[in-house]
């Protein structure tokens, strides 16, 4: 590219790069939400990433097996939640590590997924794009945010119920106190390892909705490779919101963006190393966790395995 500053204004005023970043951006928001939860209650929840897989799956053998986009996202979410349960109640039931355990799950959803669309071929599906009537029509966003697939709009209705459960009930304050002091909270009457693997279910179900997204919603067809490692990227968008809901979707739309912009340097005709490009979103996520972490605090007990009585 001669003309770099020309390229990235033709690249960053083409209305199909904020399609793409939106559609990227709502699958990572999907997993992302759920794992803000689950770190507000002091998990890292590392098998994020097999819950994906499982609900792209999931939602593809539903749908191949009902012809329901509805029941396809169900079974998304119910294979996401299964995951999450694996993984809870290993790490907050048995006192296992959390971080052993995520990982191990990922690789065993993996081999599983890889076996079972081996063995049963899913069809996949695409849902309606629908547009928005006023809203479709604002200049440059309006196409990206309001004309897209409807299973998309399902996530704009999940951010004002995340936002609602985690600070507008108990059950949310509940969450965060064991978050930040599990012993305090247990001292108060509160079963912590409870409320971190109900935390956790939360982020199953909506990884597992997100990865049904993904095949139903996004790309119409199962693959293996479909996940790619995004699971590890929204992770990586709560830590770059600072633990915050609306810092979160940020992230998740910031790395939304970079992939768009790997996936719309070839389309509009730039020639890039195809490596550094494939590259771009875990470049990202390295210099997120280096800079970010810096400057925000996360909650006291993130990570810690709580034991009663311990400090």
């Amino acid at each position: 590219m001669n003309d770099l500053p020309g390229a990235l204004a033709d690249i960053f005023t083409s209305p199909a790069m904020y399609g793409s970043a939106v559609r990227l951006g709502v699958f990572l928001a999907f997993a992302a939400l759920g794992e803000l939860v689950a770190e507000k209650s002091g998990t890292i929840n590392i098998s994020v990433e097999g819950s994906l897989l499982a609900g792209a799956l999931g939602g593809a053998l539903a749908f191949d097996s009902t012809g329901s986009l509805v029941l396809g996202l169900a079974g998304g979410a119910v294979a996401g939640t299964l995951v999450s349960m694996v993984s809870a109640n290993m790490s907050h039931r048995l006192t296992a590590d959390q971080f052993v355990v995520g990982i191990t799950l990922n690789v065993l959803v993996l081999g599983l997924v890889g076996f079972l669309d081996a063995t049963f071929r899913p069809l996949g599906g695409k849902a309606e794009v629908v547009s928005l009537p006023l809203l479709s029509d604002i200049p440059v966003v309006g196409e990206a945010l309001f004309a897209q697939t409807w299973p998309t709009y399902l996530l704009y209705a999940l951010i004002p119920l995340t936002w609602w459960l985690l600070y507008r009930t108990r059950w949310g304050l509940e969450v965060r106190s064991v978050g930040e002091n599990p012993q305090a909270a247990d001292v108060s009457g509160i079963d912590v390892n409870h409320r971190r693997r109900q935390a956790i279910y939360y982020g199953g179900i909506l990884a597992g909705l997100g990865g049904a997204f993904l095949v139903l919603g996004q790309v119409g067809s199962f693959d293996t490779g479909a996940v790619g490692g995004r699971g590890f990227i929204a992770i990586a968008a709560v830590y770059f919101g600072g633990w915050t809901l609306r810092g979160t979707l940020a992230g998740a739309l910031l790395f939304g963006m970079v992939d768009a912009f790997r996936l719309a340097v070839p389309v509009l005709g730039y020639e890039v190393n195809a490596q550094l490009l494939a590259a771009l979103p875990y470049l990202l996520t390295l210099v997120v966790l280096y800079f970010v972490t810096k400057r925000f605090v996360q909650p006291a007990g993130l990570a810690l395995p709580f034991i009663r009585g311990g400090f």
